[in-house]
């Protein structure tokens, strides 16, 4: 979420309509699409899910680096153009707010959208639904599909109000943010990778390392 207010801080109220509703419906179709032939496609390319997860974690790790370099914020500049009317020395023509929102949305979607937000933890868990909603027969997966779009919804609503992120860190305090948050999923990208590799070489790497707080919780 505050990754989302970060980018489109300078976008104008619609724009940021128009793209939390594009993510959501992306969201709600990715989702639908693993739950029903995820394992298929999967299985289509020789793709086991470690390697989904440590592609994902390289994804996630150069969103980070970017986050953490502040190169991120300046991929979304062209959002300024909607409310400043494009530059005329340049020929710039001003944005609408469905350009802008689209514009967005084609840089948001990776990785943001995919694999931030739908990643490979959750396209694994919509798979291994599927499994069970099969065995349950139609219930199971109308229950499936009900839970895909209330997981959309939610994300919907969270997006729309990351606005009120922006008016309290301001744009200084949503650039520290968004720093501090690059190298935070730099780590959590390490990890998923440590943690695939760990897997993928039957523990071959130091239990410590893959899992990380594992043993702390046994002992609680």
């Amino acid at each position: 979420m505050p990754i989302f207010a970060a980018a489109t801080q300078s976008q104008s109220v619609r724009s940021r309509r128009l793209l939390s509703l594009y993510i959501a419906i992306f969201t709600a179709i990715i989702l639908t699409l693993f739950f029903f032939a995820g394992l298929s496609i999967l299985k289509f390319f020789g793709i086991s899910m470690d390697s989904f997860r440590i592609a994902g974690g390289l994804i996630l790790f150069l969103m980070g680096l970017d986050m953490a370099r502040g190169d991120f914020l300046e991929t979304f500049s062209h959002a300024e153009e909607v409310k400043s009317g494009g530059d005329p020395a340049t020929g710039v023509q001003p944005l609408g707010h469905r350009e802008s929102a689209k514009k967005s949305f084609e840089k948001l979607v990776v990785p943001f959208a995919f694999p931030l937000m739908v990643g490979p933890g959750t396209i694994s868990t919509a798979v291994i639904q599927a499994d069970v909603a099969a065995k349950m027969g139609i219930w199971g997966t109308v229950a499936g599909v009900a839970a895909i779009f209330t997981t959309s919804a939610a994300v919907l609503v969270t997006l729309l109000f990351s606005n009120t992120i922006s008016r309290v860190f301001g744009r200084v305090g949503m650039v520290v943010v968004v720093r501090v948050l690059g190298l935070i999923l730099c780590a959590l990208s390490v990890q998923i990778i440590i943690s695939s590799v760990s897997e993928i070489t039957h523990n071959l790497i130091l239990p410590s390392a893959a899992h990380p707080y594992e043993s702390t919780t046994h002992h609680r």
